[in-house]
């Protein structure tokens, strides 16, 4: 896959775009790039456009001067979305992508078709929750990049399913994170607010996957809200990372959801 750029107010967005048809976009997570979804895209783009981005500080993509916040990514996604000439998008964010989503969903809900949350949680962090979000701001002052996400990426994958080569392209992807914007990402996680009224009030179709071993959004944490417009799927044998754990899988239950 070609990687492409779109500027949006002076930053650069890279993203792929593969695929013809209604238009998905794909928001990774925390120390993650559009690369993270290499295994879904083609599946997806059998009937869809697909285009994946990379969220500020992240993979290709710049990092805007001054404080990066949730709220910011989602307009930042937004604008380039405005940018690719796209009306309505079906929005699917993992993780730290998918706060993003819930924060686009909440300001701009009528410029969706629906949105899909995979590994994520409309709670906000417990203050145990932020104290780890400055402790590991702390680690990659002291110590890099490198060293935090070799401690990191282990722990996204289910206890002892991890594959080494799949575990080894999850941490070349962080290695390529902006240092700056990885902290950046952390504090803005650490201050985002509990979005759970978002799923509540949204009219829109909802698909949240949790994976049945995600140590870091249990499924728990993920189906926090009910509702005749919310579909919950669970995967087993996943951890937090089903885009390398269960590709097919979740190209399986992302078109289901998507062609109902």
């Amino acid at each position: 896959m070609d990687a492409k750029r779109v500027e949006v107010n002076g930053t650069a967005i890279s993203y792929y775009d593969e695929g013809q048809g209604e238009p998905i976009v794909l928001i990774h997570g925390f120390c993650g790039s559009k690369d993270y979804w290499q295994k879904v895209v083609p599946g997806l783009a059998e009937k869809y456009r697909v285009i994946a981005v990379d969220l500020p500080g992240h993979g290709g993509s710049g990092l805007p001067k001054g404080y990066v916040s949730v709220e910011a990514m989602a307009e930042m996604i937004q604008s380039a979305v405005l940018e690719l000439g796209l009306e309505k998008v079906s929005l699917i964010g993992h993780s730290l992508g998918g706060y993003v989503t819930l924060a686009l969903a909440e300001a701009y809900e009528d410029k969706l078709k629906q949105f899909l949350l995979v590994h994520s949680t409309a709670n906000p962090d417990s203050e145990e929750g932020k104290k780890g979000r400055e402790v590991a701001a702390g680690k990659i002052d002291s110590e890099g990049i490198k060293a935090f996400v070799d401690g990191l990426v282990p722990n996204l994958f289910a206890p002892g399913e991890k594959q080494p080569e799949e575990l080894q392209q999850a941490k070349e992807i962080g290695y390529g994170t902006n240092p700056e914007g990885a902290k950046a990402a952390l504090k803005a996680m650490k201050q985002r607010p509990d979005r759970n009224h978002v799923l509540k009030n949204t009219k829109l179709p909802v698909l949240i996957v949790a994976g049945e071993k995600d140590q870091i959004v249990p499924p728990e944490k993920s189906f926090t809200v009910v509702g005749p417009n919310i579909k919950q799927v669970t995967i087993k044998g996943a951890g937090h990372m089903s885009m390398y754990e269960a590709p097919a899988e979740l190209v399986e239950v992302i078109r289901g959801f998507l062609e109902e």
